[in-house]
């Protein structure tokens, strides 16, 4: 198979590590660190997770580890979107489990969470691993949405590891896969099944975060590609002159990758979702905003312009909101009867006639297409997916229409001519970052070291990632100190609580700042592509949020 340089030149990167983790493997012991909580919800966590209710955070220190050389076999699982880095994730897990003992195996489940209940499973050998190291991408052994939440999934979860005689597993995962691992180790604890379950924090969003999760894998790289591709159109509008670009970035729970690529390219409005909830602005408040930034511009002869969105905007405007929730409510109940409308006609004045007044009007306002993608486009639960609103185009057309009504009144006097985009799957495969690479096979070798110091529902944690690598601190923090209740499917389950843009943190506080001089000068800033080889301070450079948050 023919390879690109890079890809040749790669594969031969060798990952850095916390100083700790470069030590002989046997002479790293845990530490204890204090007890722990979640946030809220205290009496029902506890309830819920016995066993893993209440434990201390780990960190590492020297000292004589003879038990760590035991041979042992250990499973991974690749769980929900992919994330640059996933690959090194395991390369370090595995890594660590063979420098322990080099006859201690590796298995993948294939597929995500359903390869462990299916037993597809695969061993994973140096020869098979080496042309995934440091490489973007799920595919070397796939990845799956399946949810472990079943007494049925658990015991065949069980019996498969017990088939491959398998102590422990590892969930590279999300929030919602984390959870998964928390409830999957409490089970294999109650049963005394003595199966382990570590997890491994990953999510471009940046939403799985906290003190100890200083930030999940995969949102430095993601969020450099988008930035890339964000500044060379911003080097285009400069250049043409003539066009406004509405770019949508992923993100539907939090505005962390929207925020943190305008911090990289200082574009001139970037919305965070966040402070439009909480200033409750209304979608006519959004749409406003933009077009007062675009005639200023325009009245100054500055005809363009870039303009970031995140892309769970709408279910932050608080009446977009309700009519999405009253639509989920009115197609569940009355799917039968709506079924049967045959025309866009009979579907939208059903709508109306059948939601408040406040919602009716709000529906009535907007675009026929983007009425017809929230009632055509459903998740199989029946809810809206709000991730295939075309919110570019939605605040394109509304915009449009008020810089007409700005014309004729005289206070507009450029020109509007608008491009849209979106940016998602660009950035969830490339090739990961000398951050990222670093960090996941830190947080890969650290979940070995879990494994090895008898820990089960913890999540591997490497925190103080502002400072050079040597410097990061490696260590667990128990999943359920994460952990709040949450309405889910008409019923309250535990959840790892999503963390949304501090609006008063140092990140939003530093734009917040800015922003007005941004929205009307051209400043913008030109990240150019990831940098894999060269000075420290450029290949290595993590993202302005987390360098703001550690002010540094």
């Amino acid at each position: 198979m023919d390879l690109s340089p890079l890809q040749r030149a790669r594969y031969e990167y060798q990952p850095k590590l916390p100083s700790i983790l470069t030590e002989a493997i046997d002479t790293v012991i845990p530490v204890k660190g204090e007890s722990t909580s979640p946030s809220s919800d205290q009496d029902q966590i506890k309830a819920l997770f016995p066993n893993t209710y209440g434990l201390n955070k780990v960190t590492f220190a020297k000292g004589n580890n003879e038990e760590i050389k035991k041979q042992i076999n250990v499973g991974v699982i690749l769980s929900g979107g992919q994330a640059p880095g996933g690959h090194n994730v395991i390369s370090g897990l595995f890594d660590a489990i063979k420098k322990a003992n080099p006859e201690s195996k590796l298995y993948g489940f294939k597929g995500g969470p359903s390869g462990i209940i299916e037993d597809d499973t695969m061993e994973i050998t140096s020869e098979y691993l080496d042309k995934f190291r440091n490489t973007g991408g799920f595919d070397i052994i796939g990845s799956g949405r399946t949810k472990l939440e079943t007494k049925e999934q658990f015991e065949l979860a069980k019996q498969t590891c017990q088939k491959h005689n398998i102590s422990a597993v590892v969930i590279i995962g999300g929030d919602d896969s984390n959870t998964n691992a928390a409830v999957l180790a409490e089970y294999f604890l109650q049963q005394k099944a003595n199966i382990q379950v570590i997890g491994c924090p990953k999510t471009i969003d940046g939403d799985l975060k906290n003190d100890e999760i200083e930030v999940s894998f995969g949102f430095d790289t993601a969020t450099k590609t988008y930035s890339e591709l964000i500044g060379n159109i911003e080097r285009d509008a400069n250049s043409a002159k003539k066009y406004w670009h509405f770019i949508k970035v992923m993100g539907r729970s939090a505005s962390h990758i929207a925020l943190e690529c305008a911090l990289e390219t200082q574009p001139n409005i970037c919305l965070v979702s966040e402070e439009i909830e909480a200033n409750k602005t209304s979608l006519a408040g959004v749409v406003e905003y933009i077009s007062d930034v675009i005639a200023k511009r325009g009245n100054k002869g500055l005809n363009f312009g870039v303009i970031i969105i995140p892309e769970g905007l709408v279910e932050f405007i608080p009446e977009v909101k309700a009519l999405i929730d009253e639509l989920n409510d009115l197609l569940a109940k009355k799917a039968d009867l709506y079924s049967k409308l045959t025309s866009t006609e009979e579907q939208v004045d059903f709508i109306i006639s059948n939601v408040s007044s406040e919602s009716a009007a709000v529906f009535s306002i907007l675009p026929s297409s983007i009425q017809m993608q929230l009632l055509m486009d459903r998740d199989p639960h029946g809810n809206v997916q709000v991730s295939r609103i075309e919110t570019d185009k939605l605040l394109i057309e509304m915009v449009a229409k008020q810089l007409d009504k700005m014309k004729k009144d005289g206070t507009y006097t450029g020109k509007f001519s608008a491009q849209n985009h979106f940016f998602g799957y660009e950035g969830r495969c490339a090739f990961p970052s000398n951050f990222d690479a670093d960090y996941c096979y830190s947080l890969g070798f650290n979940a070995f070291m879990l494994i090895a110091s008898g820990l089960s529902g913890y999540l591997s944690s490497v925190k103080n990632l502002s400072a050079p690598a040597r410097d990061w601190v490696a260590g667990g923090i128990p999943i359920t100190m994460m952990m709040n209740m949450e309405q889910r499917h008409g019923e309250l389950k535990p959840v790892i609580k999503k963390a949304l843009v501090e609006l008063d943190g140092a990140p939003f506080n530093y734009f917040k700042a800015h922003r007005d001089q941004w929205a009307i000068d051209t400043c913008f800033t030109f990240p150019g592509a990831i940098q894999y080889y060269g000075p420290e301070s450029v290949c290595d450079l993590t993202t302005r949020t987390l360098a703001l948050e550690q002010s540094k």
